[in-house]
């Protein structure tokens, strides 16, 4: 119960945000929900007067329908047949007295139902005048005539509301109404929001934008709640409830986190009675709960499939992603420009450093930081699949950590004008499930494998082998992808490997160091100097070829059977390479001394054709980079 009694602190701590109606940057909007409110996407909008006149309706534009409403306990996770209205704002089935006339179906005993409760709310004390104005009206059962006579709703020769549209209407109403572009299963599926129009009154709220309607449905509702028992959540006895809230990631969600509606068979698996003897929430704790986890996923949600990944503290501040790589990392305090300076270790572990300090001042917060993972096997049910709340210094290290450990030099990003974008960092997770498993990979593996690298960052754990294994294994095959796929796959599995080191050797890793893409000329291990030999072969191949031939070298076209028999592939490799050297004349004197320098260090007990480690690569990628870098002072003859 832990990360309930999270949300519901997140909540209490952001109260003044409730209500507040905040537009995303990808269009559409969101608030953080008053208790016992919902929202809905509503198709037409029907105002009436303060004395319950009816005045006019319009369809509402798509995008712009997200509604919040009131609702009970029972309406906020009705399914089937079962006859639970909202308490306002709601469905024709619902809020028309002649539905039957213009559909031919008897739904009088939800209009009556649905009357019956708007009643109750205006005859309490708790009413509003507005709400007295929309019953004033609905009472009258007029609505769906009203809605066809402003031509919001159309009808065939019978006079009976069309149903899903069909070219053969075209003929009589012309071009495809604007109801049938937000409706897509039919005119009776419509969801009607109410407003009421008062023109003695200035700065006149819209009814679901109204925070004294909120306050008096929610005073209304709280007479309403049923027994008081211990909430297992806030310790303290309140009205509990046994239904609770779904819509969690989306209104068209129907999975919930918390239910108990087994009544036969095997109830409860034999353990109780009743759901309330294993665990009793509270009315106003299951409602706040909710309600922060939906703005929380809106407001800052990572969404993968249909998994959800939730960072934040009781503040609900920005904060820096365990999912995301070190680009965007450094881009919300303005250091993407230095991203690209640090290619030495010095560089980026100063680059790093200063983006955490700067994450470490914005959050002034001292709460723990709260980590949650939600997914759904069924549409109806769902599950914490992943929870943790950490120290707020050890989450900031633990990321900073991730980011020094697990980094190499990318140029798979692009900016905003398309080109490509050089940076020293650790890749996403997104993009090391990519390069493990190809782009054509399932949403749902991709989300497995974010799930997994989770504990690696926040916790320090190993990276698990498979991950590492399969990106290697694809960088060791550049012909089985194009050359940009290629190179990004090649810079992420020396990020992992990177890590994998750090990993074996701990204690000798000067972690304040960071990373080095540089050559390691000290370096004598026989897999870094095979990988450097390929290296060579390649730029020098490319360099014979130029600019306008695109097609692979040698060195690369070999390179996963080089990876499994280096010696007996390098022979073939350096025969090959023999007329590119001749056409270069005196400029393949640079590479070739290069080759001899290296191939001199590998010792002929270890010149044999013992399969390369992971090592290889770093090899490969180092002195590759290294022989594209403008030389200062080149000897003629010796120039790249």
């Amino acid at each position: 119960m832990s990360w309930l009694l999270d949300l519901y602190n997140t909540y209490k701590n952001n109260s003044v945000e409730v209500g507040k109606v905040i537009p995303k940057y990808n269009g559409g909007e969101y608030t953080l929900l008053p208790i016992a409110h919902t929202t809905q996407t509503a198709h037409v909008e029907v105002t009436v007067g303060s004395d319950g006149q009816f005045i006019g309706a319009a369809v509402i534009e798509k995008g712009l329908g997200n509604t919040l409403i009131p609702t009970t306990e029972n309406s906020a996770s009705r399914a089937g047949k079962a006859s639970f209205p909202y308490p306002l704002h709601d469905k024709l089935a619902y809020t028309a007295g002649d539905y039957q006339k213009y559909l031919g179906i008897d739904r009088t005993k939800e209009f009556n139902d649905y009357l019956t409760q708007l009643k109750g709310w205006a005859d309490s004390k708790y009413s509003h005048p507005k709400i007295v104005s929309i019953y004033n009206y609905v009472k009258k059962g007029t609505l769906i005539e009203d809605l066809i006579q402003s031509k919001v709703l159309h009808v065939d020769q019978n006079q009976q509301l069309i149903g899903k549209w069909d070219s053969r209407y075209e003929e009589v109403l012309g071009e495809k109404p604007e109801i049938f572009k937000v409706v897509t299963a039919g005119q009776e599926a419509t969801f009607v929001r109410f407003n009421v129009y008062d023109p003695s009154i200035e700065d006149f709220k819209k009814v679901w934008n109204d925070p004294e309607v909120f306050k008096s449905y929610i005073d209304y509702n709280h007479d309403m709640l049923g027994d008081y028992d211990l909430c297992y959540v806030s310790g303290e006895f309140l009205p509990s409830v046994t239904k609770h809230a779904n819509k969690i990631r989306n209104s068209g969600d129907k999975a919930k986190l918390i239910s108990a509606n087994d009544s036969n068979g095997f109830t409860f698996r034999g353990r109780f009675d009743k759901s309330t003897e294993a665990a009793a929430i509270s009315f106003d704790v299951s409602q706040k709960s909710h309600n922060a986890l939906k703005w929380l996923i809106n407001k800052q949600g990572i969404f993968m499939d249909n998994r959800v990944f939730i960072f934040w503290q009781y503040d609900a501040k920005e904060l820096p992603s365990p999912l995301n790589d070190t680009l965007d990392l450094a881009a919300i305090f303005g250091e993407e420009e230095k991203a690209d300076i640090g290619f030495t270790n010095e560089g980026y572990a100063r680059m790093i450093h200063q983006a955490m300090k700067g994450y470490r001042k914005h959050v002034k917060s001292k709460s723990n930081i709260n980590v949650l993972v939600l997914d759904s096997a069924t549409t109806g049910r769902m599950s914490v699949q992943y929870y943790r709340n950490m120290d707020q210094e050890r989450y900031f290290a633990q990321i900073e950590k991730w980011h020094l450990t697990c980094a190499w030099l990318h140029r798979y990003r692009k900016d905003k004008d398309g080109r490509p974008v050089q940076f020293m960092g650790a890749p996403s997770s997104r993009d090391i499930a990519l390069a493990a498993y190809g782009p054509r990979v399932s949403d749902k593996v991709v989300k497995g494998l974010m799930e997994r690298l989770l504990p690696c960052v926040l916790d320090g754990r190993i990276l698990p082998l498979d991950i590492i294994r399969s990106t290697i294994n694809r960088a060791s095959n550049p012909v089985s992808m194009e050359h940009w796929e290629w190179e990004k796959t090649l810079g992420i599995a020396c990020a992992l490997i990177s890590r994998k080191n750090w990993e074996r050797n701990k204690l000798a890793y000067k972690i304040e160091e960071g990373i080095d893409v540089r050559v390691r000329e000290e370096e004598d291990s026989r897999d870094y100097l095979f990988g450097r030999l390929l290296a060579v072969a390649d730029v020098l191949e490319r360099s014979a070829l130029g600019k306008d031939e695109t097609r692979a070298t040698n060195a690369i076209r070999y390179m996963s059977a080089f990876s499994k028999n280096p010696m007996r592939t390098w022979g073939v490799i350096q025969s090959a390479l023999l007329p590119y050297q001749a056409k270069l004349g005196s400029k393949a004197g640079y590479y070739s001394k290069q080759i001899d320098d290296i191939a001199s260090r590998i010792s002929m007990e270890e010149f044999t054709n013992r399969p390369l480690s992971e090592e290889y690569l770093l090899g490969f990628y180092s002195q590759r980079y290294d022989l594209y870098q403008p030389k200062t002072a080149k000897p003629v003859g010796e120039e790249i």
